[in-house]
């Protein structure tokens, strides 16, 4: 991850050490016989985007976050329960739920407390990095996990993803640029989020979604991801074929997150 921004070196580095402390609480062992025990079944991220797509709907992946390193926080009034609740009243998709503390203030707890709130796939959102968090995440719940490509080569990308698979959950993959994109494809994925944020700089664009589009096969499932604020940016890009949004931010700031969603994608 030589070329990945200082940011996000700097969280990876972060957690890697905070993985090691969780490994001497509980082994990795442990912790992939509580993965591969889960009693709730995962719930089939993938197929519930797929279905949407397959009656020519927007897909949403609404996004519990209660904080960001640039923006600090970003909701205050913070209940998982409730917000999961919201979105799921209001035609969700699915949710996509943050539990790195350092950073986002977010927390494993809130991930199985949206989950069981209701019906919907959950996303584990994420610095994967280490085989434990993959196991990590199906233990707590999760149906779907995320790997980012900026911190990630493709041995890392191939060996997490078919682990995420072996215990049942789907996998995201996150790219921001077309070199990141040429790594994922030559895992031939089912589902590419495409961030929409520039990491160096933090400016969000539109345009990177769009001029990465040409590069996804027919078969993949597009998620544009970051900046999506009003209807006018939804027309704009399901038109020009995106699959669905994973959308947080703009959620996270309305009194009612639900109403929201129903306010950009109705």
């Amino acid at each position: 991850m030589a070329d990945a921004p200082d940011v996000l070196k700097r969280i990876v580095a972060k957690k890697q050490q905070e993985i090691e402390v969780n490994k001497s609480l509980k082994s990795e062992a442990a912790v992939e016989r509580s993965a591969r025990e889960r009693l709730d079944p995962p719930r089939g991220f993938i197929d519930a985007i797929r279905k949407c797509a397959s009656s020519d709907q927007i897909s949403v992946i609404a996004e519990i976050k209660k904080a960001s390193p640039s923006k600090g926080v970003i909701r205050e009034n913070f209940v998982p329960t409730e917000i999961a609740k919201s979105y799921a009243g209001a035609g969700a998709t699915c949710l996509s739920v943050l539990t790195d503390e350092l950073f986002f203030q977010g927390s494993n707890d809130y991930l199985q407390q949206a989950r069981d709130a209701c019906g919907l796939p959950v996303l584990r959102k994420d610095f994967t990095v280490d085989t434990y968090q993959v196991y990590e995440a199906a233990s707590i719940g999760a149906d779907c996990i995320l790997l980012i490509a900026a911190i990630l080569d493709l041995h890392e990308l191939k060996s997490l993803s078919e682990l995420a698979r072996d215990v049942g959950m789907d996998v995201l993959f996150e790219v921001h640029n077309q070199a990141e994109l040429d790594n994922v494809l030559a895992l031939k994925p089912s589902l590419i989020g495409i961030n929409n944020r520039n990491l160096h700089t933090f400016d969000v664009s539109l345009d990177t979604t769009l001029d990465l589009l040409g590069s996804v096969p027919d078969d993949a499932l597009i998620i544009s991801e970051s900046g999506i604020s009003s209807r006018e940016e939804v027309r704009r890009l399901s038109d020009a074929g995106v699959t669905g949004f994973l959308v947080g931010e703009s959620f996270m700031r309305e009194d009612d997150p639900g109403e929201k969603l129903r306010e950009l994608f109705s």
